[in-house]
């Protein structure tokens, strides 16, 4: 064992002691968290605006603070980046994240130096708990890759602005730079494909162990050091042996990836966003995320079968359930205050609280009442993978309310195959039965003859990224969107399509 490898696994050993406090104390460590944020967001003008002065307890926060989403927020962003002090949080931003909205445009995402400290702080506990989890640290003495956007950064009124991904290279540990790639000036690349193409490059020849990136990219990455070395991914790094991802669900990847690579490799799942670090997969043997309670993150959650209602019933991490849909609020030390985030998740432990994201709230198909989220068709898409031999790309759904002639409606699965199933029936049938497992209301349309079963309409190779590129979106955190309740992404994809099934 090298010195670094058995520094790391002292290292990850005081971080575990110091995370177990914590964990074993929740409510409290949530508590601490709460009484910190209103402190500091009573010397702001949304503190002012909001009354945080009289504010004692969550019930009063309640009262007092609605639930906003980035739009309801814009005004006191847009003061912040008019270069204004003291709006959301003490002071300015050190950073603005900039992201892409549906509604809104360019969002402005707020980062604080108190928030980007607890950024850097989980991905790096992330890795750490994997080594005081497993004993295996071997792999820190190899080098790692981090698929990312560019790290240069513009200037807003005297705030840094950025991608998130960008932002963060900027705290990368001195004693992991020498292992780092790719190297800056590829990094900040702005054309993916180009980007992709020069990481190859740089990395082929070298001691990969840890890759890291948005699953869909990272399948970029690795389908072209397949085509460029007529290898596998497993024999070109050896030594590879962690894969670090985020941002959607691997599952529906995993088959496709074991190809690429030629073997399985532990994985680590992380759920960060600009808004802040939520929680990141703290064991190897059970699924979910531990969600992380004590980094400048106060949570609330509404059920999403109550949020559109005039005053859904907002709850705290005491009350939540296990196995509910739940929108998650969040209130930061980046002075975002009863923010909606968009995602959806469930709980699948309460000792220790453990989520799994289950979708967006806004990313669902209900043309029908069927109310089918992303969590759903994606486990349908594992299942039917796992017993056919069928592997997969990229994926979406939309509803297809007017079929021509006498069809019944039905829900199109628009699907870039990177092997088609041998017996697409079989395939269809057991997508269609999953999702009336999972769901009673898409079982009631099915029986009750109101929609028909699920047709795939096959997206020939590459379709997907060549839709990401039309939209300007190939690359970096960006991600498909799985599923629509109308059909514009499938409407949009039409011109990619390789024939119906």
């Amino acid at each position: 064992m090298s010195i670094k490898s058995f520094a790391a696994r002292i290292f990850a050993r005081r971080i575990a002691k110091k995370n177990a406090k914590w964990i074993n104390d929740p409510l409290k460590a949530q508590e601490k968290v709460f009484l910190k944020l209103i402190k500091e967001g009573s010397r702001t003008k949304f503190g002012q605006d909001h009354n945080f002065d009289s504010i004692k307890s969550y019930s009063d926060f309640s009262k007092n603070v609605p639930i906003r989403d980035y739009e309801e927020l814009k005004p006191y962003v847009e003061e912040v980046i008019k270069g204004k002090e003291n709006i959301l949080w003490p002071g300015k931003p050190a950073y603005f994240a900039k992201t892409s909205g549906t509604t809104s445009g360019a969002k402005y995402i707020p980062i604080t130096d108190e928030s980007i400290k607890y950024q850097i702080e989980a991905s790096r506990n992330a890795i750490l708990n994997y080594i005081d989890e497993t004993g295996n640290a071997d792999f820190v003495t190899g080098k790692m890759i981090f698929l990312q956007g560019s790290p240069e950064l513009q200037e807003k009124n005297g705030i840094k602005l950025g991608r998130l991904s960008g932002i963060s290279a900027h705290y990368v540990p001195n004693y992991l730079q020498k292992n780092r790639l790719p190297s800056w000036e590829t990094n900040c690349i702005e054309d993916w494909e180009t980007k992709v193409n020069e990481i190859v490059k740089e990395t082929e020849n070298e001691d990969m162990t840890v890759i890291a990136g948005i699953p869909s990219w990272v399948q970029m990455y690795f389908e072209k050091l397949n085509q460029k070395s007529g290898k596998k991914v497993g024999e070109l790094f050896k030594n590879f042996q962690l894969f670090i991802y985020g941002g959607v669900n691997f599952e529906p990847y995993r088959a496709k990836f074991e190809s690429l690579m030629g073997k399985r490799v532990d994985s680590i799942e992380l759920f960060p966003a600009s808004e802040g670090f939520f929680a990141y997969q703290n064991s190897q043997k059970e699924k979910g995320m531990l969600l992380l309670l004590d980094s400048g993150i106060f949570y609330e959650f509404v059920k999403s079968d109550e949020f559109f209602e005039e005053d859904p019933k907002r709850l705290t991490i005491k009350e939540v359930e296990l196995g509910v849909n739940y929108v998650m609020i969040i209130s930061t030390n980046a002075g975002l205050w009863a923010y909606n985030l968009g995602d959806t998740v469930q709980f699948i432990s309460l000792k220790p609280y453990k989520i799994i994201v289950s979708g967006r709230i806004k990313h669902f198909i209900s043309a029908f009442g069927e109310h089918v989220i992303g969590k759903e068709v994606e486990e349908a898409m594992r299942k039917a993978i796992s017993v056919t031999d069928a592997r997969i790309n990229e994926f979406t759904v939309a509803p297809q309310i007017a079929p021509e002639g006498d069809q019944l409606p039905y829900h199109e699965w628009l699907i870039e195959f990177e092997k088609e199933p041998s017996d697409y029936q079989k395939f269809i049938k057991v997508l269609d039965q999953e999702l009336q497992d999972q769901n009673s209301y898409y079982y009631d349309l099915k029986v009750g003859k109101v929609l028909q079963t699920l047709k795939i309409t096959p997206i020939r190779q590459g379709g997907f990224n060549d839709y990401m590129k039309s939209l300007g979106k190939l690359g970096g955190q960006n991600k498909v969107q799985r599923l629509s309740n109308d059909r514009k992404v499938a409407d949009a994809l039409a011109r990619y399509v390789a024939g119906s099934k």
